[in-house]
């Protein structure tokens, strides 16, 4: 995998298990060829933009400079009383991870991920970031199968 693009399919499989445990509504950042959801947000409709109510949102957002947004996004639906849970590097070391710190559970994924079915793990850590949910705050382990 090379880091020359900001977009990272998310895996089948890390989906599947997060869309049986929280039954997802709409995928807020995606396109025609990657969407999880059959309700979904592309890059021309910018699901910045969109109203994700007290939707139960799907959100793996582009990892270039606008992650902060997409992150802002997600704590402020969860605010206004929706669900959101987004698949994000590990990057602690990042301004915007300060708002990841504000979810209500964070899911540490054990290893790489192997994104858009390539053969190479990706080149950084992943988390799972849950915003909304009535947990007390929490930092887990995702295990991926």
């Amino acid at each position: 995998m090379s880091s020359n693009t900001d977009l990272w399919g998310t895996p089948q499989a890390l989906f599947d298990i997060l869309d049986k445990e929280f039954n997802f509504d709409v995928d807020v950042c995606a396109n025609a060829d990657n969407h999880k959801c059959a309700k979904y947000y592309t890059k021309e409709q910018d699901g910045l933009k969109q109203d994700w109510g007290t939707q139960t949102c799907f959100m793996n957002p582009p990892y270039g400079k606008e992650i902060g947004k997409w992150v802002k996004k997600a704590v402020e639906t969860a605010k206004a009383g929706g669900v959101v849970v987004a698949l994000l590097p590990n990057r602690s070391d990042t301004k915007w991870y300060s708002d990841v710190m504000k979810a209500s559970e964070i899911r540490l994924i054990k290893g790489r991920l192997h994104f858009n079915d390539s053969e190479n793990s990706a080149p950084f850590p992943s988390i799972i970031a849950i915003w909304g949910t009535p947990t007390t705050p929490r930092i887990t382990y995702q295990e991926v199968a």
